[in-house]
């Protein structure tokens, strides 16, 4: 096991206390979250190192390009402290140095060669980044995040100390960045399912235990405006009819009490009802499905369920683009096929899209035999059930 006294004595002789130390590797860590917080910890870093910038580039590009990079240092912060520079990743310089290994300029090459090179007169000089040190930090997933620190050429060179610190900070930085990689992809993710709900015409309620309304998607919120059978009152989701409330309400109890009691763990338990509305049209029907959680820490996270909501009279959210790719329709052709998923007829769809009707029975006919069904009924039927509806709509006004 590896003694600590070294860690210790890098300390000491850096003058750092123990608490700086933490607050540094703290805002590391908090950098997974935030972005922010990683550029709060490189400004520490460059005031420990005396350097006059400290630099993570995050992705290397193969050519001259402008590369992410987060730097502490005399500029204008991008957001989220992410600025975008022109960065050549196949320099001979660093080009084939060990990973996870800290090293100085003075290291790999005579000061002559230093400052005579097209790397420094392009990309340090311009900024008096004379002295250099750092690493290349190999990641989980295989990539290589750049991690550089920077004095002007009138300061000390970095002493064996400050390498020793260098090389304490490497997987502190390795496991923030994964982590931040990691929950980065999941929060895509969650948005790129939240857009195909959307894009369904599925309405998503998430309720905590008092039936308040914690986030709800566009559908929903459409859904809200119209005031036909759901509402928010004081926070909390109602159905317009007393009797309609009554079983929302027991349904989303219901989804609660089964967690409390551990009834159903590992198997999703879902309960289904409409809601009346007072317009008269077809009932919204509502799905209540609790939102299962891994439980592996015992906090203050409480349980959530998801109301869904489907409106059958609302119009698909359909991308014209991906229909025409499908089925190889001409856009006269899609316009139609999309008029007649959505409930209209032949005659009401050719007076929207201001046709006659014998030009939309040619388009019907030409339709038919490239989507390969015979009656109209099974064109709505495969246009409501293939992949149209997953890609993002086109707005309004757009061309094919």
């Amino acid at each position: 096991m590896q003694s600590c006294l070294p860690n210790a004595q890098v300390l000491a002789q850096m003058g750092l206390e123990l608490a700086e130390y933490e607050r540094i590797i703290g805002n590391i860590y908090d950098s997974a979250m935030n972005p922010a917080s990683l550029s709060d910890s490189l400004r520490e870093i460059r005031a420990l190192f005396k350097a006059n910038f400290v630099t993570l580039i995050l992705r290397v590009q193969d050519e001259p390009l402008l590369s992410p990079m987060v730097v502490a240092g005399d500029i204008v912060l991008g957001q989220g402290g992410i600025n975008h520079y022109a960065y050549y990743a196949k320099s001979t310089l660093f080009d084939g140095l060990p990973t996870d290994t800290v090293f100085t300029i003075d290291e790999l090459m005579s000061d002559a060669e230093w400052a005579s090179s097209a790397f420094y007169l392009l990309y340090c000089q311009p900024y008096d980044c004379y002295h250099m040190l750092g690493a290349d930090i190999r990641m989980p997933d295989g990539g290589t995040v750049r991690f550089r620190i920077n004095r002007p050429q009138g300061h000390p060179r970095f002493s064996d100390t400050e390498r020793a610190m260098c090389a304490m900070l490497l997987p502190h930085l390795r496991r923030s960045l994964h982590m931040y990689s990691q929950l980065d992809r999941s929060e895509s993710l969650g948005s790129l399912y939240s857009q195909t709900i959307s894009r369904l015409a599925v309405a998503t309620f998430v309720l905590d235990e008092n039936g308040c309304v914690v986030q709800l998607n566009p559908v929903a919120r459409e859904i809200l405006d119209s005031q036909d059978g759901l509402k928010v009152v004081g926070g909390r989701l109602e159905a317009t009819y007393p009797s309609d409330n009554r079983e929302l309400s027991r349904l989303v109890r219901n989804a609660f009490q089964r967690t409390r009691q551990g009834v159903g763990k590992g198997v999703q338990v879902a309960e289904a009802t409409s809601i009346s509305r007072p317009s008269g049209q077809v009932s919204l029907g509502v799905v209540v499905e609790l939102i299962p959680s891994r439980e592996l820490l015992e906090g203050n996270g409480k349980p959530t369920v998801v109301v869904y909501v489907r409106d059958a009279v609302s119009k698909s959210l359909v991308s014209t683009v991906l229909t025409s790719q499908l089925y190889n329709l001409t856009p006269a052709e899609t316009a139609l096929a999309l008029e007649l998923a959505n409930g209209l007829s032949l005659e009401e769809a050719s007076e929207i899209l201001n046709i006659r009707r014998n030009t939309a029975r040619a388009h019907l006919r030409s339709i038919f035999s490239k989507t390969g069904v015979r009656r109209q009924t099974e064109l709505v039927r495969i246009m409501l059930n293939s992949v149209v509806a997953l890609g993002a709509p086109q707005p309004a006004g757009s061309r094919l």
